[in-house]
């Protein structure tokens, strides 16, 4: 529709094609889109797989109501990706780097989770996928974020420098301060680098190509493979995190959403030179487009939370969950706010670190004692807060309330830099 429009309005002048330039427009039709396709044909997405039994086989772990969800449909992952990539294809630019990424991000992650979700529900399989192979792409996927960002021409910051032009004459008739206050101009430098901002810090962005002396003569491969691994890395760690808090009705749902909703704010904030310059950020020419995929990501997630509510009508499954995970960490990547990630996925990253603390405490216990031992009750941390009696929907709402205090947090932390 957007180069539909714009081929339209060129040759004919119609009325309202404008429109589908704007990107206040298109991102808000995005978030409408997206929801309604999400409530209209989740219902009856949710039809379908009862009818062919693809229910969640839950264990018997002990925890209140449990065993009421044996049976609830599975894999909705597919609901919010479609209601993703439908008003990305039909509302975006298609032309823009950081949207095709996005697509790519989304059908890639998309389908490693579906691949799991499958040989659990139709091979009876409990175990799914074999971590080596999730492992392997997520390896994929950060090897062609981190190609892409180090090499396309397309993806650029661009520096406000001062430039000072003082001369004799205007030294003559003016008071030094005076010539080089008003002689001083500003000039646009586009900057191919892997810079990625700091937090709470002014004038100071991270250089991945830091970590490589620069006499060294691979430094390009080298701080290619660098940036590589720190994106593989990102993507693995928010995509498992996203994928551990997906044990109780709506959670991750609600998490991910003001995420999603703050990462757009950024997006949109990098994206515009005005206020990029205001707040002393990167300005990162035509991110401003991936406000329309965090429009339509941010809808999905709304209608999804339409039937994921507790209680549940349908669980998103590994199809979701990891998808969700794995590219709210490309966003992050492509705004070049991925350092701002452990303050704005701080529910997923406590959520991962109860699960390592309490394998780890577990395993060294019984090394040291003979005996293994738990700090939790049971992991991830939801599950202890369960064991403890909390009832679900009180322990989803506090960490919903938990992540939107986070959220606030890290768009404080752009003007406290």
């Amino acid at each position: 529709m957007y180069h539909l429009f714009d081929y339209l309005d060129k040759i004919f002048d119609i009325p309202g094609g404008v429109m589908f330039k704007s990107l206040s427009f298109r991102a808000g039709a995005s978030i409408v889109l997206a929801l309604l396709i999400g409530i209209i044909f989740g219902r009856k997405i949710i039809s379908y797989l009862h009818r062919k039994q693809v229910g969640e086989d839950v264990r018997n772990l002990g925890l209140e109501g449990q065993m009421q969800k044996k049976g609830t449909p599975t894999m909705g992952g597919i609901i919010i990706i479609a209601s993703i990539l439908i008003p990305t294809l039909l509302l975006c630019d298609l032309t823009n780097i950081y949207v095709q990424l996005m697509i790519i991000a989304t059908i890639w992650l998309g389908f490693i989770g579906f691949l799991d979700d499958y040989i659990k529900v139709f091979r009876k399989n409990k175990d799914g996928l074999k971590g080596r192979f999730k492992i392997v792409g997520q390896v994929g996927l950060g090897i062609i974020v981190g190609t892409v960002m180090c090499f396309n021409q397309d993806i650029v910051v661009k520096d406000r420098v001062a430039v000072s032009h003082i001369s004799v004459d205007t030294l003559s008739v003016q008071s030094p301060v005076q010539s080089e206050a008003r002689s001083k101009t500003y000039v646009d430098v586009e900057d191919k680098s892997t810079r990625t901002t700091i937090p709470f810090i002014k004038n100071n962005e991270f250089d991945y190509s830091w970590l490589v002396p620069t006499s060294n003569k691979y430094h390009d491969t080298l701080t290619w493979i660098i940036y590589i691994l720190a994106a593989t890395f990102i993507i693995t760690a928010v995509s498992n995190g996203a994928n551990l808090s997906d044990g109780l009705d709506g959670l991750t749902t609600g998490v991910a959403s003001s995420i999603v909703i703050v990462l757009g704010i950024l997006a949109y904030l990098s994206g515009n030179i005005i206020y990029a310059d205001y707040l002393n950020i990167m300005y990162i020419p035509n991110s401003g487009e991936l406000v329309v995929f965090t429009g339509a990501f941010a809808g999905a997630m709304f209608g999804f939370l339409w039937y994921n509510c507790y209680p549940a009508q349908i669980f998103m499954g590994d199809t979701g969950s990891l998808a969700i995970g794995g590219m709210i960490a490309v966003l992050a990547l492509l705004i070049r706010k991925e350092l701002l990630l452990p303050i704005l996925c701080g529910v997923f990253l406590i959520e991962n670190l109860s699960v390592i603390i309490q394998v780890g405490y577990f395993k060294y216990t019984r090394k040291r004692f003979g005996e293994g031992k738990r700090l939790l009750l049971m992991s991830p941390l939801h599950h202890h807060y369960q064991k403890r009696g909390f009832p679900e929907s009180k322990i989803v709402v506090r960490f919903w309330i938990v992540q939107l205090l986070l959220a606030a947090v890290t768009l404080i932390t752009l003007k406290i830099r």
